[in-house]
């Protein structure tokens, strides 16, 4: 069988947790208290996925490759789900309105809808719609 993990967490350096946190709770995320402090903070993204914002001198005690200037390089691109293309709609305009930077112009294919920005650190989030009840993205069904 293959690996299934239980839960997912993507850790991005920040140069301003503080900022972060605004910026990522105006666009209505929130945060678990107990894994919150000075240096990180646990952003709740859907049920079992999580992102970690790390301060920058606290995300460089877990590597000892140099970070990227997401400003300037890609290392990731975070996708996650909406339920309509208005939702996507409405998080990228409230990423935009909070201080986030537009990174594509939208996407509309027969398979998706999708728009994307940059963070205040650059990291680039894709917002994403598809069709619903099309086994063709249906993510969960594998081949073995």
């Amino acid at each position: 069988m293959a690996l299934q993990a239980k839960e997912i967490y993507v850790n991005l350096p920040v140069k301003d947790l503080e900022k972060s946190v605004d910026f990522f709770t105006k666009l209505g995320f929130s945060f678990h208290p107990e894994m919150t402090d000075e240096k990180a903070t646990c952003m709740i993204v859907g049920q079992n996925i999580y992102v970690m914002l790390l301060t920058e001198p606290f995300f460089k005690t877990f590597t000892r490759k140099e970070l990227a200037d997401a400003t300037k390089n890609t290392e990731v691109i975070v996708a996650i789900s909406a339920d309509s293309r208005q939702e996507v709609n409405d998080v990228v305009n409230k990423a935009l309105e909070a201080g986030g930077t537009a990174s594509n112009d939208p996407m509309d294919n027969e398979y998706m809808y999708l728009w994307s920005f940059q963070d205040l650190d650059g990291h680039l989030w894709e917002v994403m719609a598809m069709p619903e009840n099309d086994e063709t993205n249906d993510l969960d069904k594998s081949s073995t």
